[in-house]
């Protein structure tokens, strides 16, 4: 019989501190920090930082969606708000465009690194609860929330 070996390895957790937290217009329970804004080829590279247990706005994403849980855990939530996913720290997924859905972090929030490859400029959609369009966050949306980010 064999004993279990404990790894050699600390574990950490991301120190966020350093990053410029700011919030994205009127949207509640995440803060974002953009890295970059390719208008020309509708690319944002960002970050966001989900509170504990809460779920954010109804969207549906317009673009091809890679993202990165780099701390804690994101949770996919149905329309209805039961859990579809849960995506453990250290999880890369590649998304393309796709349903309405909401997301958010778990019991200790999440940080998650967001790559968005948009074919047009129009990025994620906002939804009502009946999934009518509210708003579409374009391109250009993420490069002024990026040079007003600079400017802080």
């Amino acid at each position: 019989m064999t004993t279990p070996v404990e790894s050699q390895t600390p574990s950490y957790r991301f120190d966020d501190r350093t990053i410029q937290w700011r919030e994205l217009g009127d949207f509640k329970h995440f803060v974002v920090s953009i890295f970059s804004v390719d208008e020309a080829k509708n690319i944002a590279d960002f970050i966001v930082k989900f509170e504990p247990n809460q779920q954010i706005f109804l969207h549906r994403h317009l673009a091809l969606t890679n993202t990165f849980v780099v701390d804690g855990e994101h949770i996919i939530y149905e329309t209805n708000g039961k859990v579809r996913e849960v995506r453990p720290v250290g999880r890369y997924t590649s998304s393309p465009a796709g349903d309405a859905h909401r997301e958010g972090g778990g019991a200790h929030g999440c940080v998650l690194q967001y790559s968005v490859r948009g074919e047009t400029d129009a990025l994620f959609d906002v939804l009502d609860d009946d999934l009518q369009v509210l708003a579409t966050l374009r391109t250009s949306d993420f490069k002024a929330a990026f040079d007003a980010q600079k400017q802080a």
